[in-house]
Parts: C-alpha cells; structure tokens; sequence
C-alpha cells in the first residue's frame, strides 16, 4: 500500500467501472396504461468479454437494464443471476478487450489501510474517492430479511452517497477488493460511514452464478440462538 499516491490506482479503476440504469414496472393499470420505475447504480468489469457485477438492489426487478462505460459507450446487459443475500448481481455485456479490475486478496485488508471508492455518486460519473479500512467484518443488520443472510463488510471513510452502489473498493495497487452497498445515514447522504462487500466474499458468488445461475452453499441444517434458565 503506497498511502500517498492514488494516481496509478485511479487510472486503472475508473475505466473498469460503469453507470448501470434499470427500469422495473411497477404496476399496469387500464386507464393509464404500466407505471415504470428506474433505479440507476454503478457497476464493475472484471472480465474483458464483459462480466459485470454489481449490487442486487441496483437491478431488482428490472426489466431492462442498460450499461454505460466510462468512454460513454452503452450497452444493454443480461442479468447472469443474483444473490439477495449478499445483496449481490451479475450481469453480461456483449463486447470484447474491455478494461475490467481484476481481485485482490481483501483478507489480507488492514485496519488503517488507504482505500478508493470509484463510482457514478448522484449521478457523478466516474468520481473517485479516498478513506482508510476502518473496520472489518461489520454486520449492520440490512439484510436481515433474508434467510442465510451473509454480512461481513469493511468498513470505511472514503465517501459513499447514493449512485455509488455496485461500484468498486479497491486498494492503492488498483486490485478490486470490495464492492461498495451501504452507508448509515439520517439524512439519506453520506455521514461518514461506508460499507462494502468484501472481494473474496464477491469472487465466490459470481463464479456460482456464473457457473451455476445460483450461489452453491452447504447448509448444516440448526439454527443457533440463545439460551435462557
């Protein structure tokens, strides 16, 4: 980790990461004909035939979803599969030689360790932000209404706001190590907290649902709670 110079780091990121918009219907009525929804987040090439991951809640429901680099160039984009409970997605564009980001190894992450956040915040394309690791392993109870929910994400300062979800963590070597998902927030802006999927946790899940169309996982079959006198 080079702590001062986020030069090289930004010029390999930026141009791997990309403005994802989806329409959903929300509803049909007779009169007024269907009522369409649009949600628009970020995204991460990380393979140069156009596998893109991003975040579920970025493309859920969606109907249509539409992928803009950073050249300005747009596709429209398959969804491969997702995964609710790591609030994960990936999706396909048809293309060749693409820029992507390739993974670093986010175990290895320390606490104080500097850390960009690349993504298209409030509709900001390709902005690039800065922080340290403040914490690792965080459970911040946003995916507690799915089953087998998985929540270990790292915690940092670099600054989040809406737009950024889906978008890239990486380190000062430009290794994607984490995508970002959430911030805690009382005023629905960024104050001070960030929250992203750990990369080897995000490696795992789009190879099954590359692979697979579904994330494979085992399952000991007991539940733990807590016991009382």
């Amino acid at each position: 980790s080079s702590p001062t110079d986020f030069i090289k780091a930004s010029k390999a990121s930026t141009p791997a990461v990309v403005y994802v918009t989806s329409l959903q219907t929300l509803d049909y009525n007779f009169w007024m004909g269907e009522r369409v929804g649009q949600s628009s987040g970020s995204g991460v090439i990380i393979s140069n035939d156009g596998y893109i991951v991003t975040n579920n809640h970025v493309v859920d429901q969606a109907n249509d979803i539409k992928v803009m680099l950073n050249d300005n160039r747009e596709y429209s984009a398959k969804l491969i599969g997702t995964d609710p409970t790591t609030d994960l997605a990936l999706l396909k564009i048809d293309g060749e030689g693409l820029p992507y980001l390739g993974f670093g190894n986010s175990d290895s992450l320390q606490v104080g360790e500097w850390v960009l956040a690349v993504g298209n915040p409030l509709r900001l394309q390709s902005t690039v932000t800065a922080g340290i690791v403040s914490a690792k392993g965080r459970n911040i109870n946003i995916l507690n209404q799915e089953q087998y929910s998985i929540e270990s994400f790292i915690q940092t300062d670099a600054v989040v706001n809406p737009g950024n979800s889906g978008g890239a963590l990486v380190n000062t070597n430009g290794e994607l190590i984490g995508i970002n998902t959430a911030i805690i927030t009382r005023s629905g802006r960024y104050e001070g907290y960030s929250f992203a999927v750990p990369g080897n946790l995000v490696r795992k899940v789009i190879k099954d649902l590359r692979d697979y169309g579904t994330v494979q996982r085992g399952v000991l079959g007991v539940f733990i709670d807590k016991v009382t006198n």
